[in-house]
């Protein structure tokens, strides 16, 4: 078999997110700026538009230290690892013109997003160093519990869409009005995921000196938050895909806007909310997160199923 045309279809598809992703930092500078009446990047070329390459170049050809206590081999893979995983998902972008077909790119989905934990449990601990290893901790802690009920929520709209392939989704139904309450919930926990304000505990600058990421620079601190902005808009593309449907003829367009304003919620939010505190980031899972979903999908199994 000719495996060409899904290999280069798959290089492209992270490639795109990468200059996507590059130029997401630089929306986000630019409507923090303006939330803060001041101006975002604007000294780089024209209005500031090649700054996050100049950030890139600044960041790859700094000296990269490495702590002496720390473990090395993991020190180094471990944002590797978190940014690959980021880029592994946009294999499955649903678009028009997809020659890579994965029969069950939900369960993909569930697999890979799962796997991101790893990768910031290895940064801390390799590093050796004890804010770093509180920092993963409690970004471990977060993420597991964030896990349950983001996949129960995933669960009861693949019980609407009766299919496990992203290209084959389409949550406008009479029934599937019921579950757009539950897309507040997955957006909350999607911030949760991505470690974004006002979940950011993983990164605590005043309790933790940076978090897990404490003792990494240069190039190897630009992978884990190219993977972090990564993640923010293959999250914004899923859940667009998930709760806000393709009912256009040009779908492509409308699921890039879709993106887009979700992708510019994550900013929004990051501007208006202060850092929560971290018991009540426990308990707004465990105790409200987590029932409500299960509850859900008990209730819309037992309405799909005498449907059916």
């Amino acid at each position: 078999m000719n495996y060409l045309p899904q290999v280069i279809s798959v290089l492209l598809s992270v490639v795109l997110a990468l200059l996507g992703m590059a130029f997401y930092t630089l929306m986000e500078r630019k409507f923090l700026g303006y939330f803060a009446l001041r101006k975002g990047p604007n000294k780089v070329g024209l209005m500031g538009l090649p700054q996050p390459f100049a950030d890139a170049i600044k960041l790859f050809v700094k000296e990269q230290s490495k702590p002496q206590p720390s473990n090395i081999a993991p020190f180094m893979l471990a944002p590797t690892l978190s940014l690959i995983l980021a880029l592994l998902m946009w294999s499955i972008y649903p678009h028009s013109h997809q020659s890579l077909l994965i029969q069950f790119s939900a369960l993909y989905f569930l697999c890979v997003s799962s796997m991101n934990v790893y990768s910031t449990f290895m940064a801390g601990w390799s590093s050796n160093s004890k804010y770093a290893l509180l920092g993963a901790l409690r970004g471990v802690a977060q993420t597991i519990s964030y896990e349950v009920s983001m996949t129960f929520i995933f669960l009861s709209s693949l019980v609407l869409l009766i299919s496990m392939e992203f290209l084959k989704m389409d949550m406008f139904t009479w029934l599937g009005l019921m579950i757009l309450p539950m897309a507040v919930i997955w957006f909350i926990t999607n911030l949760a995921e991505t470690n974004r304000t006002p979940f950011d505990f993983a990164e605590g600058e005043s309790e933790l000196v940076s978090g897990f990421n404490v003792e990494y620079s240069s190039g190897m601190f630009a992978l884990i938050f190219m993977a972090e902005y990564a993640n923010i808009l293959v999250m914004s593309l899923f859940t667009s895909i998930l709760f806000m449907g393709q009912m256009f003829v040009f779908s492509d367009l409308f699921l890039i806007l879709k993106l887009s304003f979700l992708a510019m919620v994550f900013v929004w939010v990051r501007a208006t909310y202060p850092r929560m505190r971290y018991d009540h980031l426990m308990n707004l899972t465990w105790k409200s997160f987590l029932p409500i979903s299960i509850c859900v999908l008990m209730f819309l199994m037992l309405v799909s199923f005498n449907i059916m």
